[in-house]
Order: structure tokens, then sequence, then C-alpha cells
């Protein structure tokens, strides 16, 4: 698997994901997400946790487990709606913090965030990663669920690396499969949701990036237990579920008035799946890999 990875783009099919979640309009996911639109995996630290909370203590354990320091210069690669930026852009208000999202909506909501948080330390650039160029270097490096949409991982670490300090540190989460890595594909009717939801995705193992350490070296790496995904996507479910009537006019005007039930049905096994898949074997066999790697 990682010599075929070797041999990919950085990326393929860069428009279906972008279409499939992330064009989606922010409505919806405003009513789906918690407060802080975390679209990933969130840390339930006990039974009675809300997704508010459970939010917060992932996007804190990212800031422990970076060793994030006031001051620094921070890049998030694939911020989606800004959770983890706009969160650390008020924690660390010395902290300058770039945003690299793949959609305009994103970053009209981050945009919009900073104006009414009152945030001046944050910008966010529209780009593909998987062609972006440029210059700067910082202190920290975020990737929090951009990798499960890529595919050669060391031209992407190579990339990543550059923009690294000398000292700097690359924070990086994906969901993973205990042992095996495996491409999402297309091949027949029962992989839907490879078609409408993860077209162009990989499922890397647990692992997989420790064998792409040509231009950065680990400094640590965790797993977290899938229950805590489980719960995540539970989470999204019963709000989806409490919102059927506000979200009825959302699908319309996206998918069309004669798609939209279907499309809800999709949105609603899309989360479901999600819950099963990683709440399998206790948590202990479909999980989120957390890893630290530092520069070479």
């Amino acid at each position: 698997m990682n010599l075929a990875l070797k041999e990919m783009p950085i990326a393929i099919k860069t428009d279906d994901p972008k279409a499939q979640h992330y064009e989606v309009p922010t409505s919806l996911f405003k009513i789906v997400l918690g407060k802080n639109l975390k679209y990933s995996c969130c840390y339930f630290t006990d039974g009675s946790s809300t997704l508010e909370e459970a939010e917060k203590a992932m996007l804190e354990l990212y800031c422990e487990r970076s060793q994030i320091k006031d001051g620094h210069t921070v890049l998030d690669v694939g911020c989606g709606w800004g959770s983890l930026s706009l969160y650390i852009a008020q924690k660390y208000s010395n902290c300058k913090v770039t945003g690299i999202c793949n959609s305009t909506t994103q970053k009209a909501f981050i945009e919009e965030q900073c104006r009414n948080l009152q945030l001046q330390n944050v910008e966010i650039i529209v780009a593909d990663i998987s062609t972006f160029e440029m210059e700067a270097s910082y202190d920290r490096i975020f990737s929090i669920g951009m990798f499960e949409h890529m595919k050669n991982y060391r031209d992407l670490l190579k990339k990543i690396s550059g923009w690294m300090k000398q000292d700097g540190l690359l924070f990086v989460q994906h969901f993973c499969h205990k042992a095996f890595a495996f491409h999402f594909e297309d091949k027949s009717e029962d992989d839907w949701i490879t078609r409408y939801f993860f077209s162009g995705g990989t499922m890397p193992s647990a692992n997989l990036l420790l064998y792409f350490q040509d231009d950065v070296s680990i400094v640590s790496h965790w797993l977290v237990n899938g229950k805590h995904y489980a719960q995540t996507s539970v989470e999204w479910l019963k709000r989806m579920d409490q919102n059927v009537a506000s979200i009825k006019p959302i699908m319309e005007s996206t998918y069309g008035k004669d798609s939209a039930v279907k499309w809800t049905v999709y949105w609603r096994t899309f989360f479901i799946s999600v819950a099963e898949l990683f709440g399998y074997n206790n948590g202990e066999e479909w999980m989120v890999a957390h890893f630290l790697f530092k520069k070479k």
C-alpha cells in the first residue's frame, strides 16, 4: 500500500469531496455540528459530556499534544469551518494563525466569526493543498481530518515540512483502521459512501504515516478509541433528527426538491455508518490516530 501511495498524486478527485462536504451550505452544519463547527472526531471525557464539551476537550487535547505556546506562528492545513484556528486565536492572543481551506463558504464563515469575536490574528486562504505553494514557515502546523482525503503521503509531508521552521512541529489527526490501510473505491452498488461522501479517500492504518519519514520524524504517536468518534456521529445524527423541518429547505435548495428526501436519508445513513464503524469492537478496530512530527 505505501509503495502504491508513493506513486500516486498527493490527492485525486479533489473536487468531489469539496462538493460532497465542504460546499454544502454552512447552514446545514450549523444545525448538525456543535458550537465550534468541528467536523471531525470529538473527545468525550465522560458519559455525560455534551457535544460542545467534547469539541472543546479535543481542541484542548490538540493544543496540549502539539506543545503550542503563545506567540507561535500557526498553520492549520484543511481548517474546515475554523474550529481549531478560532480556538487557538482566542486562547493564544499572541499567536498568528493561518488557515487553509478548500471552500469559499468556509472562508466566509470563518471571517464572519473573526469579526464577531474581534479577532485580528487569523488569515484564511482558499487553496487546493495538493498544488498550493508558499514561502512562509511556521512554529506549529496542524492537519485535522485532511490526510484521509490524500494519497501520496511522502510528497504531502515533504511539502508540509517545507513550511515548518527548523524547530517546528507538525500535529496530524486522521481516522484509521488498527492494522490495514485501504482506498475508498466505488466498484459496486454497495460503495455509496465512497460515491457520495469519500471519493478519492483513503482509510489509513494506525501506523501508516510512520513509513513516510523522509522529511519529518516522529516525536509521539497516540491512538484515540473509536467510541469517541462513534459518539460524535451519534450526536450529529440526533441534531439532524431534531431539526428535520429546518433541514428540509436546505436539502431542497442544495440537491433540488426531487432529491431532497434521498439526500436527507444519505446524510442520516452516513452518520449512522460512522457511529457503527467506529463503535465496532468497543472502539478498538477503527479509531483515530494522532501524530506529532518534527522536521528532519
